[in-house]
């Protein structure tokens, strides 16, 4: 696919300093960057290809696969670029995750508890565990991931809609974890943690690789491992699930787009869509969750407001190639706006206790409104894990460039 005018300035931006696009709505704005590496030519960022192109790649490249073999071996070669572009072709060693846990708060139907483990050595992903009030053994586990905000005060899994949604997760059966990207939170306020840093995208999907790891080290089903996340979340829940297949239900929520690539530095600054001779897009990638359960939620004011006639499509066909196109789902809300909003929780609970066999009647009502009453929001600082009774640890790593990799 050529490269038309505009998107040669665009690439020319990149490399001067002086244009940035990003997955981020206006309040998100702040906490994304350029994205900068030495071949910008090999970035896919943002808006990198119009709406037609973005569908013309998708009918081109629907032609290369026709049967579930062919699928695999595209799938594979896929997974494989996104290792090696974000430096994760071999995997570090798995440390210890030598996880500090906090007291436990217990609220109606629910408890939370927050948590630090260790995803290298000194690198803490930091987070809070949802768990039903009366937690059985053997629970299917949720990672829930967030976009970018800005302002402390509406920030990312701290934000009210988000706290209802862990809980509302947990008193449906789940073991909920809920966790910082990279330079958000604690670490980023109390200490030198950024998220504007060139290998951030590499961080934040090893911290996601470890969360698994985690959930199955404190009890989790390891068969009914899921995840979902917005935005910038939703990216981290697709790249999780290409890569890594204990997730097995999927729910990336408004940013599975044909055209639109992701803006932040954490989504599209690593080499992970292209090379000289391979290209692809997050359809594709989200497409690699087949034939797992995976639920496409859309809205129509953003880059996904096409899902239901380009990006959807696409998906049941690869899924219809293993004869499992039931299990892919698109909840479009034409009306919305981007957000993991009210609406957008109607869509997900159902499908999540279908698959991972919670009981969604905890919290939907009847006529399917929400119940999401008593859930305590809490404040920021409440969901800290480090405090006086836990203190960061001395060995901890308190900047981005202080973090090193071993790899095997």
């Amino acid at each position: 696919m050529k490269t038309n005018l505009i998107q040669r300035l665009f690439l020319l931006s990149l490399l001067t300093g002086l244009l940035a696009v990003n997955s981020c709505t206006s309040k998100e704005k702040k906490n994304c960057v350029n994205v900068t590496q030495t071949d910008s030519t090999m970035l896919c960022v943002g808006y990198y290809w119009t709406e037609a192109e973005g569908k013309e790649f998708l009918e081109k490249q629907r032609r290369e696969y026709t049967t579930a073999e062919d699928w695999k071996r595209r799938a594979e070669k896929i997974r494989n670029q996104i290792l090696k572009g974000t430096g994760l072709e071999k995997f570090p060693e798995k440390c210890p995750l030598n996880p500090i846990f906090g007291d436990k708060r217990t609220y109606e139907g629910y408890q939370v508890q927050n948590v630090a483990f260790e995803s290298l050595p000194g690198v803490y992903v930091t987070g809070s565990l949802y768990t039903p009030a009366n937690a059985a053994k053997n629970l299917p586990g949720i990672l829930n991931t967030h976009g970018h905000w800005a302002e402390l005060d509406d920030y990312g899994r701290y934000r009210p809609d988000a706290q209802k949604r862990f809980a509302a997760m947990a008193r449906m059966g789940a073991m909920v974890f809920a966790y910082d990207m990279v330079g958000y939170g604690q670490l980023a306020r109390e200490h030198g943690w950024i998220h504007k840093h060139p290998e951030a995208l590499k961080l934040q999907l090893w911290n996601s690789i470890r969360s698994i790891d985690f959930l199955l080290s404190i009890g989790a089903d390891p068969e009914r491992i899921a995840i979902t996340g917005a935005s910038g979340g939703g990216t981290q829940a697709f790249l999780l699930t290409a890569v890594d297949d204990r997730i097995a239900v999927s729910v990336p929520v408004v940013q599975v787009s044909a055209h639109f690539f992701g803006g932040c530095v954490c989504e599209s600054g690593m080499q992970i869509h292209k090379t000289d001779n391979f290209q692809t897009n997050n359809v594709e990638i989200a497409a690699c969750a087949a034939p797992r359960p995976m639920l496409v939620v859309s809205d129509g004011d953003d880059w996904t407001k096409n899902t239901p006639s380009v990006e959807y499509p696409h998906l049941q066909y690869i899924y219809g190639l293993f004869g499992k196109f039931q299990v892919v789902e698109n909840a479009h809300l034409p009306a919305d706006k981007h957000g993991y909003d009210y609406n957008k929780r109607v869509a997900v609970y159902p499908f999540l206790a279908k698959h991972l066999g919670l009981d969604v009647t905890k919290a939907v009502n009847p006529d399917g409104s929400l119940n999401e009453q008593n859930i305590v929001i809490e404040d920021i600082e409440a969901l800290y894990p480090f405090d006086e009774k836990r203190p960061f640890p001395a060995h901890g790593i308190k900047t981005n460039d202080a973090v090193i990799w071993n790899s095997n």
